[in-house]
């Protein structure tokens, strides 16, 4: 089902609520902008944010002869998304599964999804490096998978426990394409200052540790907050959001 996939991109942290999910449906929709066909995959079993973002919770995924026909984000086509979340009856559902059973779902989101043919698939990862990661790198180990982008916070806590992702990537052959310093001040909605409301340059700091690209710092912006399904990058085109996400658009599809 990957084979008609040109680029595949992890999104790892080790850390959780440190916005993966909106760095991945962002990114989805910048390359999306940009004319890409792309797809996003959401592996997060027991905190699937995707359908939400994107405004398609309610939406039914369907079988076909070849497998699931994943949901689209638009009329066009362009925009392709799988998530457990499409599969549960009410969003309050817990899913309160063991390893194999987790194990098995993310398989069959890898082998048995139609995508047809995309230029980007993006892959929203839990926190941690455990069971869902372990199993896509197994099943994409016949695909030519792209890399990873990890995504951090500014506060040490943060960036002690994405360094060991860092050697979880390492250890299991995943290159880094960058990093990105996500939450890294605080833009007001009135005036458009950025105020630094948590410790600055600790991905910065990070990135030349571990000798990865820093691909930028994104601040918080209630604006991009509200963009439930819309592109920063077409919305709000002179925000420092959009600004950094065409840049990590121009420094992916270089590599």
């Amino acid at each position: 089902m990957l084979e008609s996939v040109k680029h595949i991109i992890l999104i790892l942290s080790g850390k959780g609520g440190v916005g993966k999910s909106t760095v991945s449906t962002q990114l989805a929709l910048t390359l999306k902008e940009k004319g890409y066909k792309v797809g996003l995959l959401d592996i997060d079993l027991c905190g699937p944010s995707v359908p939400y973002l994107l405004q398609l919770e309610g939406k039914d995924v369907h079988q076909a002869d070849g497998g699931w026909v994943p949901v689209y984000a638009d009329e066009e086509q362009n925009l392709a998304v799988m998530s457990i979340g499409f599969l549960l009856n009410n969003r309050n559902n817990a899913i309160v599964w063991r390893g194999p059973k987790k194990t098995a779902m993310v398989k069959q989101f890898l082998t048995d999804v139609c995508w047809g043919k995309l230029d980007y698939l993006i892959i929203d990862t839990p926190p941690g490096t455990s069971d869902e990661h372990i199993t896509a790198m197994e099943n994409l180990k016949t695909v030519k998978c792209d890399g990873a982008i990890l995504v951090t916070t500014p506060q040490q806590v943060s960036i002690e426990d994405v360094r060991k992702e860092i050697t979880f990537c390492r250890k299991t052959g995943i290159p880094i394409l960058g990093l990105i310093e996500n939450m890294s001040g605080f833009v007001c909605p009135h005036c458009s200052n950025c105020t630094n409301i948590f410790s600055k340059g600790g991905g910065e700091s990070l990135a030349e540790l571990a000798k990865v690209p820093l691909l930028g710092s994104l601040p918080i912006d209630p604006r991009v907050g509200q963009l439930l399904g819309k592109a920063c990058v077409k919305e709000l085109p002179d925000s420092p959001a959009a600004k950094v996400f065409n840049s990590i658009v121009e420094k992916i599809a270089v590599t």
